[in-house]
């Protein structure tokens, strides 16, 4: 093991880049790093830390409301339907938002037909937990009926492209397309216990619910001590620590922007991976302000 690390420097040099990073990735992405670059271009500084992100709403024109995000060279789409079923017994007042995610074969050679692997299932559940911490959309004005009838909203979310950060991509796909939604007219009648609706058109507009909160996740990586914000997936492969900051601000309604927005709230930070032992604390700190800052700019000028 310590030749091979001896000749490593050697017999970069007689490798083609791309083979040299499939060979020795810590070496190439040192190399990088020694030069305040990452290496897909980007420079190391706080202020250009993340890919450029788009969203284009309707995408999937047989949908009630869709999504597409692009995150770098990541991709996803978010296509939601609307079912109506009893609410739980326990929460007579409440209806359902149930996201999932779908990282699929053709997304990356990662995945493998068949059942839907382990990432897809924990990204699915903590998407939920984001949604339902921020209160995106109030689960109480999704009831028709009081223990009778409400929405069952679907996020059906499928990654096209996967280079990292699927869970930010996520996000953002689906609180896109919750600002777009509109509800079709509903209405319960208890004389046959069934729940009658009206298609959404000219005449019959339907409903909007504005989500309460817009939530952005913002990822991090540490890398032998060097924060990376928004890592694509040759870095977080390589990173010992992942650390994922979601912040949000009040809504406006769909098609606006935000002239002067909020300070983004602080609503959660999840770790996985090593410990931080080394200046933890503020690590922590500084991974919160610049998700902040990330989070305001996305807010203002993308969503």
């Amino acid at each position: 093991m310590a030749a091979a690390t001896a000749e490593t420097p050697a017999a970069s040099t007689s490798l083609t880049p791309a083979l040299f990073k499939r060979l020795f990735p810590r070496p190439y992405l040192d190399r990088f790093l020694d030069e305040n670059l990452r290496p897909d271009g980007r420079p190391l500084s706080e202020d250009h830390a993340s890919r450029d992100v788009s969203v284009n709403t309707g995408s999937v024109s047989t949908a009630p409301s869709s999504a597409l995000v692009r995150l770098g060279k990541t991709s996803v789409v978010c296509g939601i339907t609307l079912e109506i079923a009893p609410p739980d017994l326990a929460r007579p007042n409440q209806g359902f938002i149930v996201p999932n995610i779908d990282l699929s074969a053709l997304c990356s050679p990662l995945f493998r037909p068949g059942p839907p692997p382990d990432q897809a299932q924990v990204l699915s559940s903590r998407l939920r937990n984001i949604l339902l911490a921020s209160n995106v959309l109030p689960l109480s004005s999704l009831v028709i009926e009081p223990g009778k009838a409400a929405w069952v909203v679907y996020l059906d979310i499928v990654c096209l492209n996967y280079d990292g950060g699927v869970l930010d991509a996520a996000v953002l796909a689906a609180v896109a397309a919750l600002r777009n939604l509109k509800f079709p007219e509903a209405s319960y009648d208890s004389d046959t216990g069934r729940t009658v609706c009206r298609r959404v058109s000219t005449q019959h507009p339907g409903t909007r619910i504005p989500p309460t909160y817009e939530p952005v996740s913002v990822s991090f990586g540490i890398y032998n001590g060097t924060v990376l914000c928004d890592p694509d997936l040759f870095e977080s492969q390589l990173c010992s620590t992942e650390l994922t900051i979601v912040l949000g601000t009040t809504s406006t309604p769909a098609g606006q922007k935000k002239e002067d927005p909020e300070t983004a709230v602080l609503l959660s930070v999840y770790q996985a991976g090593a410990p931080l032992v080394d200046n933890s604390r503020e690590t922590v700190k500084r991974c919160i302000a610049m998700a902040r800052r990330r989070a305001e700019h996305l807010l203002r000028e993308t969503l």
